[in-house]
């Protein structure tokens, strides 16, 4: 039986998640909550992610990225050239599977006929950016928990969803 897939983003009301290769806000509660969610466990994600991301393979995470550019491999990254083979890597892997963007990959993996959750951080704004969480509100999903927080700047709401 295959893992659970675990999506994990933030993302604006108008489902905005990223401006120039960068997060549109800076949410302390909602950096310190992805990076604990991710430790230890693998973490699959796109080049521009990974490149964005200097701390992908620091507290335990096993990061598999998904690109045509074999140089990144080394001894803590591995490389795929697509989801299903990224999926095939991480299953013969210990721990939980994160995905962790970009915006394909997140669309090519709500696509999949398969159990899992999503660690939704809604920040209740409409945000200018340039990247796009996929639309999930017309997929079926049980809400497991929620949490509200805000900041100087922003309210938001943690989510955890269910699609089995």
């Amino acid at each position: 039986m295959p893992k659970l897939l675990h999506l994990i983003v933030a993302c604006a009301e108008n489902r905005v998640m990223g401006r120039g290769g960068r997060l549109p806000w800076r949410i302390p509660e909602d950096t310190t909550f992805f990076h604990d969610q991710t430790a230890g466990q693998i973490v699959v994600l796109g080049r521009v992610c990974y490149e964005t991301w200097p701390r992908v393979a620091l507290d335990g995470r096993r990061p598999i990225v998904i690109t045509r550019n074999r140089s990144l491999a080394n001894d803590r990254v591995r490389v795929a050239a697509s989801l299903a083979d990224a999926l095939t890597i991480a299953e013969t892997l210990p721990g939980d599977i994160y995905i962790c963007g970009g915006a394909r990959i997140y669309a090519e993996t709500l696509a999949l006929d398969r159990p899992m959750r999503l660690h939704l951080t809604l920040v209740h704004a409409d945000v200018e950016g340039d990247t796009f969480f996929p639309e999930w509100r017309h997929l079926t999903w049980r809400e497991i928990t929620r949490r509200t927080g805000a900041d100087a700047n922003f309210r938001y709401t943690f989510f955890e969803l269910a699609r089995e």
